[in-house]
């Protein structure tokens, strides 16, 4: 028999669109023959405390909103054995689900709660809270604050906005990093420009693939470096990052670690699945198989 299902909402996530959905996803879970019950967060840390009790009573949680609660969700299931996430998307850009091929409707999505399979995943990790994507600084931390602070009716339209409005006051940035781990020796490297970028997933910004190899059961981070170009120049290669043949670009360099220390020549807020997470300088690391989610297959 089936484990029951504590569906977790986050009621503001998507504009309103999470807590708008949630009696319909709750019902869909129903129909599905799944034991479901409803617990809204207030907060990341709320989100992490009902993970917490739930997965710790058997329980498989469901968690609707954005990947920043995913994330924070996540990192607290990699801590209880046995237990299970679904992912069910209901923020701005839902770039994890869209990486796990799960659908992109959440009531159809509880179909793969229902019929999915666990598979182990990495998380990505910056001073003792994880991630599920990209965590990323520099000119990245200007985009995402604006996004943040721009209007719901945008959608995920507000990381394309974001990235337009910063780039009008971005000025160039030096950034040095440290590469632990991998299959390359340790290395020092700097470099000025525009973001230095450690991915655990391979796409973050509603769609945007700024890492295409980057792979969620390597037990690795591709390191994404933006070198300094024009800010026409930038602008031009900015539609190639959907595609992410930006990377064939020689302003991009990508190297594997298993950990990444970053600094720069100015503060910067990190910013990971949408959300600040720390202050630079900060050591990001890869947790192997850290968490069970539930995917779409047999």
């Amino acid at each position: 028999m089936p484990a029951p299902i504590c569906l977790i909402v986050n009621p503001a996530a998507g504009g309103g669109r999470a807590g708008r959905l949630a009696p319909q996803v709750l019902r869909a879970l129903e129909d599905l023959g799944l034991q479901a019950r409803r617990v809204d967060t207030r907060h990341l840390d709320h989100a992490r405390e009902l993970a917490a009790q739930a997965a710790g009573a058997g329980e498989t949680i469901a968690a609707l909103s954005g990947d920043g609660m995913i994330g924070a969700i996540a990192h607290v299931l990699s801590g209880v054995p046995d237990s299970l996430l679904g992912v069910l998307p209901g923020g701005r850009g839902n770039d994890l689900a869209r990486v796990l091929k799960i659908p992109e409707d959440p009531i159809a999505a509880c179909s793969i709660i229902a019929h999915g399979t666990p598979r182990a995943m990495d998380l990505g990790e910056v001073e003792g809270q994880a991630f599920v994507g990209i965590a990323s600084a520099g000119f990245d931390s200007d985009a995402n604050r604006i996004a943040n602070e721009a209007p719901a009716r945008l959608g995920n339209l507000v990381y394309a906005y974001g990235a337009l409005r910063a780039l009008v006051s971005w000025r160039s940035a030096r950034f040095d990093i440290e590469l632990h781990g991998g299959s390359a020796p340790a290395q020092k490297l700097s470099f000025s420009g525009y973001t230095i970028a450690a991915a655990n997933s391979g796409v973050y910004g509603g769609g945007m693939r700024l890492a295409p190899d980057a792979r969620l059961q390597d037990g690795l981070l591709d390191i994404v470096a933006i070198e300094q170009v024009s800010k026409l120049r930038f602008l031009t290669n900015l539609p190639k990052v959907f595609k992410g043949t930006h990377v064939r670009l020689p302003s991009v360099k990508v190297f594997q670690a298993a950990e990444v220390t970053i600094s720069a020549d100015r503060p910067f807020t990190l910013y990971a699945d949408g959300d600040p997470i720390a202050q630079l300088p900060a050591r990001i690391r890869a947790l192997p198989g850290a968490v069970r989610v539930l995917v779409p297959g047999s």
